[in-house]
Formats: structure tokens, sequence, C-alpha cells
């Protein structure tokens, strides 16, 4: 959880009819940096409304993709991660994209000069160097990214073995450190980043929201993911869809949820992601979702997904 002394956060009132969230909630103070009490007490809180999770045999690299933007790749990454923190699991989060959106999520500093992805990308850092751990939920660790790895693109090119610099430096990682899950977030492309964190995840995670031009993104990334999985990673393969910004009141939702289901009918998970104001209000807070507002629908929904890909993968 971000705590900063005095802070408050307003709840912008907003029509039944728009907002799934529950009752507004008027101001809502956060935690004194000093009353470690008042943070133990909300961790243990939202500890128990997913409760333990399975651990897997052995690590499940992940990598949340798509080329399409504004699909909610960052917000699944940050949540499931926070979710599956509260349900007593090891996470890294792995931030892929220059703009440092997971990070911020997750209470990490990403100003420019600070060291993270790009630092082991192009320099042969060690990723032990730079991880920092998240205060949003225990067991939850990041490799923060800054703007410097907007670069990276182009200075990979001329690097040998390029799309293998990212899985490298994992292994060496995992080598020594026991994690249940290694979460990649992407930028939304099919760059020189985000090949890296396809040769080095074991398994994909496809946030496909329930708009009209969903699946046109899909085709795409599936034809570079059988490029990948040809050419430099076998072992990949697509482990879940997630269906996102899901609004039960227009029939557009409930046609594209029936299509997607239909494409991936063993992958796709039954939670299904609520289109929800407090999912997008969290961020600006330094916060997942599940720490600004547990209670919320959207929340719920993360926790949900978190337990079913838990409870997949066992």
């Amino acid at each position: 959880m971000s705590l900063r002394k005095g802070a408050y956060v307003t709840q912008v009132p907003v029509p039944r009819s728009e907002l799934f969230d529950g009752p507004e909630e008027g101001l809502m103070p956060l935690p004194d940096e000093n009353d470690m009490g008042v943070v133990s007490r909300e961790t243990s809180r939202t500890s128990s409304l997913i409760g333990p999770l399975p651990r897997p045999a052995r690590p499940r690299i992940m990598v949340i993709a798509n080329q399409k933007g504004g699909v909610g790749k960052t917000t699944t990454a940050v949540n499931l991660a926070a979710a599956l923190g509260f349900g007593g699991l090891s996470v890294l989060v792995v931030d892929m994209d220059p703009q440092g959106n997971a990070s911020t999520a997750l209470g990490i500093d990403h100003r420019q000069g600070i060291r993270g992805t790009y630092e082991v990308l192009l320099e042969g850092d060690d990723m032990e160097w730079h991880i920092v751990e998240s205060a949003e939920a225990p067991g939850v660790s990041v490799l923060p990214a800054t703007i410097d790895l907007a670069a990276a693109e182009l200075e990979l090119v001329s690097i040998q073995g390029r799309e293998r610099r990212l899985a490298d430096a994992l292994g060496v990682y995992l080598a020594g450190h026991r994690v249940d899950y290694v979460i990649f977030d992407c930028p939304p492309s099919l760059g020189l980043l985000t090949l890296n964190a396809l040769v080095a995840a074991k398994e994909i995670l496809i946030p496909i929201q329930c708009e009209y031009y969903a699946l046109e993104g899909v085709t795409q990334l599936m034809r570079t993911i059988n490029l990948v999985k040809g050419n430099l990673n076998d072992s990949l393969k697509l482990g879940t869809v997630l269906l996102t910004m899901y609004d039960a009141r227009t029939r557009l939702s409930t046609q594209v949820s029936e299509e997607v289901r239909r494409h991936f009918p063993r992958e796709t998970l039954q939670a299904v992601i609520p289109r929800s104001v407090r999912v997008s209000e969290a961020p600006s807070y330094g916060q997942t979702v599940i720490t600004y507002h547990a209670q919320s629908t959207g929340a719920q929904a993360y926790l949900d997904a978190a337990r079913e890909i838990a409870e997949r993968g066992e």
C-alpha cells in the first residue's frame, strides 16, 4: 500500500447506473506512514478475502500481452500480482513498458535514472540488483521500468542474442531465488521488448476488452506467438484469456464474451473484469484496486481471477 501522511482519497459521486462498486464512501483517509498497525490490519483483512492459494510446483512465468492498447494489460498485471501476493505466493513483476505504469501502480519509484529493466537488458546487470519490494501486497516485488527503456528497442537491434537477454537474466535470478509467479507487463506493441518477454515466458495471458475490435488484435498476436514457438521458444503456450471492461448492460459485451469463449473455450477464465471507476482511480494513488477499494466489484473480480489462475496451475 502506498503510504502518504495526511493524504485523502476523494470518491467522486457517480450515477449508480454507471458504477458497479457499491455505495460511495466519501473521504477515505490513507494510513499514516507510522501507523503500521493499520497497515497490518488492512493486509490481514485483504488476505482473508482470497485465502491461501495453491503454490505451483515450479515458477509460472507469464507474459501479459496484447498489442492493442487500452485493453487492461497493466491493470491486469498489477492486480493479479497483488491478489496472488495476498494469497500467500511470491510474485515478481517485470515492468517492460517505458511508461512504467506497472511500477507506478505498485508504488515503486521509476524516475529517470532509477536502475531496472533497461540495465538488465542493455548492460547485463543481474536482476537482483534492481528488484524492489512493493508495499502493495506481501510477497510482491518489482523490476521497475523508466523512460530510458524507450531507447532499448533501437539499442537491442545490434546486440547478439538480443531476443534472449531477458530469458538469460531471469534464468540466473530464478536459480537463486524462490518465486511462484513471474509476470511480464509489456508495452502495446510487438517489438523487441515484447519479444524478449515472449521468449522468457512459459505461458501467455491475453486480456481482451469486451468491445468491437477486440479479436482483431488477438489474431495478429496469435501469429506472433506461433512464430516465437517455431523459432525461439517451443515451450510457450497460450494459458489464459481474461475478459476485461465487461459491461453487463450492453449486448456488445455479451456478444464479444460469447465469441471469445467460442474461440478459446479452455483458456478463457470464468471470472470477468467489469468496467469500474475504482479500477481506473487506483493507479493515481500508487495503488492496486485491491488495496484501494477491496470491496469493489473490480477488486473482487481480480481476486476471483487470481484464484482461478492459481487453481488451474495446480
